[in-house]
């Protein structure tokens, strides 16, 4: 067993001891569903009233309690109908009880509590000893808007206090880095009631997101991308033929068409449309790869409940490429992504892991073309050496995938890019090219992205670098403060000599004392402050102060500038 599986298991019976305690304080509490997740567990409750912060820590005592009455965690095998008695008072588990077709089931009993589990559960409750109630919040059953609003009660558990210590100084510092609330300081962007789920761009934050995608598109031209747009909605036949709508249908938005007789689907990923525009023409084997590069505009469905700032949104754009190959291409076209990823991560300060995803219970295809497609993934990640883990059953529908997890200043894990690899929509949609032989081929699609959503990389980014963004992102890379109104011509002199070096200049013109501009500057996260008065007028130099220390250093303007040249 290794140390994921371990702390799954700990953290599973962690929210089992919860609902323990939650049924000794609530005798009438309905009980849902309570697994473990990263970094901790959760468990869902239909309670008489509202959840307060007091409850939580009412709770977490008891908890504590149970923990040192060392109370066995025992499993229980009983015929389906027998359950069903056992459970007569427990609506939720009833409705899960009629979904098996199993005839006998298995329960776990906690001294007088029992509950509907698979487990595995640890021995008792007196091995759970580190761990810490978080918060609460809203959440449908089983994520369905249409069936009632329960409550859900997260939580943190870890193997040792040290672990535990750790994971909550992370959390404290994750909410002083919060990119809601830096983009708010800084002014970046905001969201609104009218468009929940949607950014609205300032000034500021817009000239991130465009630096953010004109950087990835520089490095796709260096790797023979072509860059196409699609359109934002498509017929509803066509999201029949993807797949999406037997697979991510409730996750669409759908429209009527001109006619309102036939709908139309907008698009929660781009593949179709890039599809699409290969199938508008003919191709011959000397055309492959061919790299189809999108920023493409990606609508979904999300409960309200879900949205989270720029990490999780309703409409977003993803940095989508979509790569037709000849199946003797496919290691040398993932080689060259892989080296892509790594040079696009390394230019803004990722570390990350890698992941093979595989097939899903759900997926689309013949069996034989999947296991041809995993075994093709297995052997470039070989071909170039990356440790990777398994992530079993998280596939793509279509194809399995690489997954790439970035880690950030607090060791937080996101995954962002991915490398899929898709035999099933070439076949769906019978596209074709033409091999040396004159006869018909069927190409292979590679889907990939590598910052994934720009707007939740951007929040990735913001909460990685706490808003101290480098000097190539920064909205504003340098701020000149005069010291008075007499020195302001001076400092539009300064400003004027970066004008042909695209740089981002602003000057601080308010009535305010040097010590005050000079803090506001800071907190605007702002590279490099230039402070001129007296003294640089008359020796024609700058005073500069950098984001990363205290002390001011004096300049020429012309050697500061090639200064900054380096650093753009």
């Amino acid at each position: 067993m290794n140390n994921k599986e371990e702390l799954d298991i700990l953290r599973h019976s962690c929210a089992h001891l919860l609902a323990v305690a939650v049924k000794k304080l609530f005798s009438n509490a309905k009980l849902g569903i309570g697994p473990a997740i990263k970094n901790g567990f959760y468990y869902d409750f239909g309670l008489p009233r509202t959840l307060t912060n007091q409850d939580l820590s009412s709770i977490e005592k008891t908890m504590k309690d149970l923990v040192k009455q060392d109370l066995s965690f025992e499993k229980i095998s009983i015929p389906i109908e027998k359950a069903k008695n056992q459970l007569k008072d427990q609506p939720y588990k009833l409705e899960l009880l009629k979904e098996l077709s199993d005839s006998t089931i298995t329960l776990y009993k906690t001294g007088d509590f029992i509950d509907l589990c698979r487990g595995p559960h640890l021995k008792s409750t007196g091995e759970i000893k580190h761990f810490k109630l978080l918060s609460t919040a809203g959440a449908y059953w089983r994520g369905d808007s249409s069936k009632p609003m329960l409550q859900r009660i997260y939580g943190t558990c870890w193997k040792t206090e040290k672990d535990l210590k750790k994971y909550l100084a992370q959390i404290e510092e994750a909410k002083k880095q919060d990119h809601r609330r830096i983009g708010q300081l800084l002014n970046l962007y905001s969201f609104h009631h009218e468009a929940p789920g949607m950014v609205f761009w300032h000034p500021k934050g817009k000239i991130i997101y465009d630096r953010l995608i004109n950087f990835a598109r520089n490095k796709l031209k260096i790797f023979g991308y072509k860059e196409i747009a699609t359109p934002n909605i498509l017929n509803i036949n066509v999201w029949k033929t993807s797949g999406h709508w037997n697979h991510y249908k409730d996750a669409m938005y759908f429209v009527s068409g001109f006619n309102e007789k036939i709908n139309f689907g907008l698009r929660p990923m781009g593949c179709p449309g890039a599809i699409i525009l290969y199938k508008s023409s003919t191709h011959s084997y000397k055309d492959l790869p061919i790299r189809y590069a999108e920023f493409d505009n990606i609508t979904r469905k999300e409960l309200s409940g879900t949205l989270q700032g720029l990490f999780r949104l309703q409409q977003f754009v993803q940095d989508d490429a979509h790569i037709f190959v000849k199946e003797d291409q496919i290691l040398t076209e993932i080689d060259s992504l892989l080296k892509l990823i790594n040079e696009i991560y390394r230019v803004l300060g990722f570390h990350y892991k890698v992941y093979l995803s595989t097939r899903p219970t759900d997926y689309m295809g013949k069996l034989a073309s999947w296991n041809k497609a995993e075994a093709s993934l297995k052997d470039a990640l070989a071909k170039n050496k990356l440790d990777y883990e398994i992530k079993e059953a998280e596939g793509a529908f279509y194809g399995p995938k690489i997954d790439f997890d970035i880690l950030d200043a607090l060791s937080r894990s996101w995954q962002c890019a991915t490398i899929q690899l898709d035999f099933q929509m070439p076949e769906k949609f019978n596209i074709e090219y033409i091999d040396k032989n004159g006869k018909a081929k069927r190409p292979v699609i590679i889907h990939r992205v590598i910052l994934g959503s720009i707007e939740r990389f951007m929040g990735i980014l913001i909460e990685h670098y706490a808003g101290a963004l480098p000097f190539w992102l920064a909205p504003v890379q340098l701020m000149i403060l005069p010291i008075s109104e007499k020195h302001l011509n001076y400092a539009k002199e300064i400003a004027a000599g970066f004008e042909d070096r695209d740089m981002r200049i602003e000057i601080d013109e308010r009535n305010e004392t040097v010590s005050k501009k000079i803090r506001d500057a800071e907190l605007q996260k702002v590279p490099y402050i230039v402070v001129v008065g007296d003294k640089e007028i008359k020796d024609k130099s700058i005073t500069v102060r950098a984001r990363s220390s205290k002390k001011l250093k004096t300049f020429s303007v012309k050697s500061f500038i090639k200064r900054l040249d380096r650093d753009n």
